[in-house]
């Protein structure tokens, strides 16, 4: 090989070691605000609960500061505008029974919880349609606008297979509704369903082992460049 040739592959070599590091530095750096979010996350789950965000704070309501802040709310639910949502438990497979909830002052689309298939139809559960004021205590959620991967909400044909509040809220003709919707907890529901309290508070924390990986990569691009610097010009 001529040194031209060792030259610039030793350089390429030198080039891709310092991505690797570059990007092993930013899985670390991942890792620690991954680690902070967790954090709050735990801390918001955990807080006293609070009054769930008026019209007036909605503009402030966000995913990074607000998600999964235990709010708590007081109001009338509308079971004849509930909106089911496929959904995968570890109850096996069924829906998530979204109903409006109207407050003083604004709609609240809560998720009351998850139900098998053969309770699908109201009919089957209506122990659990409780009339009257109720308090809802649980956990703010934002959005999920669309649908889930590969499958987009129809609705026309009401089919639903992720919570777009705003979607939900123009196909059952409800207005102003907050631009987040609520999952309840685990308070029972007379007849047992709708079944709250199943809500997932878990981050995939992969960033060390990235990290690692790309490190490891950059040492072998290193050897290798080293190697090439050693070899003798032929």
């Amino acid at each position: 090989m001529t040194r031209t040739r060792r030259a610039a592959f030793a350089a390429a070599a030198l080039i891709a070691a310092i991505s690797l590091a570059a990007l092993g530095v930013w899985q670390l750096e991942r890792r620690v605000w991954k680690h902070e979010l967790v954090a709050a996350v735990e801390a918001r789950v955990h807080a006293v609960p609070v009054a769930a965000p008026g019209p007036g704070a909605w503009d402030t309501v966000n995913s990074r500061t607000d998600a999964y802040r235990r709010v708590t709310a007081t109001g009338v639910f509308r079971h004849d505008r509930e909106t089911l949502v496929q959904a995968v438990t570890d109850r096996g497979p069924g829906f998530w029974v979204l109903t409006p909830l109207e407050t003083p002052g604004f709609t609240l689309l809560v998720n009351r919880g998850f139900v098998p298939k053969d309770r699908r139809d109201a009919t089957a559960r209506t122990e659990g349609n409780v009339a009257g004021t109720i308090r809802v205590t649980g956990l703010l959620r934002a959005t999920e606008p669309e649908g889930a991967f590969l499958r987009s909400n129809n609705p026309v044909a009401d089919r639903w297979f992720s919570r777009d509040v705003g979607a939900i809220a123009k196909a059952r003709g409800l207005a102003n509704v907050a631009p987040y919707f609520v999952d309840a907890d685990a308070s029972p529901n007379p007849g047992g369903y709708p079944v709250g309290g199943l809500t997932i508070v878990r981050f995939p924390d992969n960033h060390l082992v990235y990290a690692l990986t790309w490190f490891a990569l950059c040492a072998l691009s290193l050897f290798f460049a080293w190697r090439l610097w050693r070899i003798r010009d032929r």
